[in-house]
């Protein structure tokens, strides 16, 4: 299953390509900008909870979902370090059933690319538009479509390190990458390397095609940027962040 053995060491390997200050930074500057109430947040898809641990200071009531206990362990730790109460809740995002409306909900970091039914997606954002008050936000990001099939697609990669060393095979094929991942990590007590495989799959989803499915499900498209910078969307962007409303 995605993310099991590999919440362990999950921080200490993305901490190097990802900038959590600028995701999270970004997403409060959104809320200023559209002026939403800093009541009720939702962090779908948490992961170890790096962004919504940022996030969740300005807000009242704090929710954080996943779908894997091992990640949701590590986010609930975090929270907990920071003071901040917050609802850890294990949960399909795709059948997302919380009793509660938010002013606030994101899904970074690609999550939605994990969605790869074109049905769970629409599931997905009306779940999310369930959730959503009249006047929240919804911000999520995917990896485009251009990086999914030619940055990703059909490479092979490796990374080590004293501690970790890994592979991860990729193969693109109908619209979908599948990324194979084999990891030998260090035993601190013992020196001796242990070997765990992951299997993980994204979904790559032309513009048009998530557009259409918002529409579809209510929502109206504010605001579309690559990556976490205010910088307009081209056919080579790698990450592509939406801002959406009721």
């Amino acid at each position: 299953m995605a993310y099991g053995e590999f919440a362990n060491i999950y921080d200490k390997l993305i901490y190097e390509d990802i900038d959590y200050n600028l995701v999270s930074n970004r997403i409060l500057e959104l809320c200023k900008e559209y002026q939403i109430q800093y009541e009720d947040y939702l962090d779908l898809a948490c992961g170890t909870g790096n962004v919504g641990v940022n996030v969740a200071k300005y807000f009242k009531n704090i929710y954080a979902v996943d779908l894997s206990e091992d990640m949701l362990n590590i986010a609930f730790n975090k929270f907990k370090k920071n003071k901040i109460k917050a609802k850890i809740i294990c949960q399909d995002m795709c059948d997302l059933s919380l009793n509660h409306k938010f002013n606030l909900i994101t899904s970074v970091l690609d999550s939605t690319n994990y969605i790869t039914d074109n049905e769970d997606l629409i599931e997905y954002f009306k779940g999310v538009y369930d959730h959503l008050k009249e006047d929240g936000l919804f911000i999520f990001d995917i990896n485009s479509y251009y990086k999914l099939s030619n940055i990703l697609g059909n490479n092979i990669y490796t990374y080590n390190s004293d501690e970790v060393f890994y592979t991860w095979e990729n193969v693109f094929e109908d619209e979908v990458l599948n990324m194979f991942l084999t990891f030998f990590v260090k035993d601190k007590n013992t020196s001796l390397y242990e070997k765990f495989e992951e299997e993980h799959i994204e979904k790559a989803y032309k513009e048009e095609y998530i557009e259409k499915a918002l529409r579809q499900c209510g929502f109206k498209v504010i605001g579309k940027f690559e990556g976490y910078i205010n910088k307009d969307v081209d056919e080579k962007s790698e990450r592509i962040v939406y801002v959406v409303s009721k």
